[in-house]
């Protein structure tokens, strides 16, 4: 009788162990080992955790995954949204390129083997991918100004060439067009059945990812479209600035603000410590490796799932990459404590956000020209605009980043017109520095189409306290700076 009651008793503790087990594994708060897409546990491929919530401190790992940007379910965004008697009359769209191959090499190391090939049964997927990829390969009735017309329309080498859109990058902006068409045409009807080419303004870099992402991006946006309607512009300058890009006073913020940059590192002997190691395994002198910028490449590797590459002497690891990122963190920290970007950033950014005003002003007036505008770009682009706007907290362009300004009528007051400002999806209107009091004195979810007008031709220099000068040309060519 005793024996069967320890025995039941022993059954019955290792019934709860058991259960107590699996319930930590579901919980996830023990690791389990099992194997996903045929490789094993003990591959050297990371599983990457999901950025659910925001840390309550910096984190690194956070900081790069939302970098990256991954495709999965369908965002929530605040596009769009404006009181019922509000009409949408013009959007404005910059965008930064989807997910791309490094633009480095970490020296003497394997370049990473992505594919750049766009296929359907590989993840990150899109319904519209394979019918994109078609519609692609019909484009030669489209016009592209020179030299975007000797670019491939979209991304197909089965090792990815340097700096070339990936699948992912594809996805990313499918998804963005297909999110802006279900707003701006389901819901608000911005443009006709029957559109027409001068009611689209698309430009972009002379960079096969740029163009391909803005194409990805119209696809989703309106697909199946008549190429004989598209035309592309091309911009020779990452700023935008098309005929105004001669600004020395704009360079010599630059140079100052470079000179922060380099002045931040030296004083980082972590960061310095960590590139020592790196070029000890790889076995290349460290000032070589540090000019590699390695962690371009070790971003698209801890975005694509890639182990990091190894040698005879170690291997670089999550480590390494977290001082990096933990440093470039810092350096944005830094960046908007000390202001000196802030100087570049308002002359850089503004003859692209001129012509945006101009446009919008047509628009006000009842012009039905260039209602969508989209400027396929790059982080170096979004990121003096974001400044400028006074969006000095907002993250550094993600891949496939995009900045949406909208221009809203008033069926109440029909000559008033309001303007809203999104980063990826975030209403950020009230942050911007025109528009921040606004809201005090006024019960409308928008701001004056005045308040951006007179931000651009007169607020922007005033910003930069040059006593006397009142347009672009005089800021940029002030003595005494």
């Amino acid at each position: 009788m005793l024996f069967r009651s320890r025995f039941l008793l022993l059954l019955a503790l290792a019934g709860l162990l058991a259960f107590v087990s699996l319930s930590l594994q579901f919980f996830h708060l023990t690791p389990v080992s099992t194997a996903k897409n045929g490789v094993s546990s003990k591959s050297r491929k990371r599983v990457m955790p999901e950025p659910v919530t925001e840390p309550p401190v910096t984190d690194p790992i956070y900081e790069a995954l939302l970098y990256c940007n991954i495709p999965s379910v369908a965002e929530r965004s605040m596009e769009g949204h404006a009181p019922h008697h509000f009409k949408l009359v013009s959007v404005h769209v910059f965008i930064r390129h989807g997910d791309r191959y490094p633009l480095y090499v970490i020296p003497k190391t394997k370049r990473p083997e992505i594919d750049c090939t766009l296929v359907a049964n590989r993840k990150p997927y899109h319904p519209k991918l394979e019918a994109f990829v078609s519609h692609m390969s019909k484009g030669s009735g489209a016009s592209f100004e020179s030299p975007l017309h000797s670019l491939p329309l979209y991304p197909n080498h089965p090792l990815c060439e340097m700096g070339e859109l990936t699948q992912t990058g594809v996805v990313q902006h499918l998804q963005n067009g297909q999110l802006l068409r279900d707003i701006y045409l389901k819901k608000h009807k911005l443009l006709p059945s029957d559109w027409s080419t001068d009611q689209l303004y698309l430009e972009t870099t002379g960079k096969s990812r740029t163009l391909q992402s803005g194409l990805a991006l119209l696809y989703g946006f309106l697909p199946d479209f008549d190429w004989k309607k598209i035309h592309f512009r091309h911009q020779p300058s990452a700023l935008f600035c098309s005929g105004n890009c001669f600004c020395p006073v704009r360079n010599q913020y630059l140079e100052k603000e470079q000179r922060r940059q380099y002045l931040l590192r030296l004083k980082n002997s972590q960061l310095e410590r960590t590139y020592e190691d790196m070029a000890r395994i790889v076995d290349v002198p460290t000032k070589q490796l540090r000019a590699a910028n390695p962690i371009d490449s070790m971003l698209c590797r801890f975005c694509h799932n890639v182990s990091f590459p190894c040698t005879r002497n170690g291997c670089i690891d999550m480590e390494h990459f977290k001082v990096i990122k933990t440093h470039q963190i810092e350096d944005e920290r830094e960046r908007r404590e000390k202001k000196l970007y802030l100087g570049y950033a308002l002359l850089g950014a503004h003859p692209i956000l001129n012509q945006t005003v101009s446009r919008m002003q047509r628009a006000a007036e009842g012009r039905r020209e260039e209602v969508f505008a989209l400027y396929s770009a790059h982080d170096v682009t979004l990121s003096p605009v974001l400044s400028a706007l006074g969006l000095m907290e907002a993250r550094f362009p993600r891949f496939a980043a995009r900045l949406i300004l909208e221009l809203w009528q008033d069926r109440e007051k029909p000559s008033e017109h309001s303007v809203r400002i999104l980063y990826n999806g975030v209403d950020v209107t009230f942050h911007t520095s025109f528009c921040q009091d606004h809201r005090k004195h006024s019960s409308k979810p928008m701001c004056p189409l005045e308040n951006l007008v007179r931000f651009v031709k007169r607020d922007m220099f005033v910003a930069l306290g040059s006593s006397g000068s009142t347009n672009y040309y005089d800021a940029c060519h002030r003595e005494g700076f």
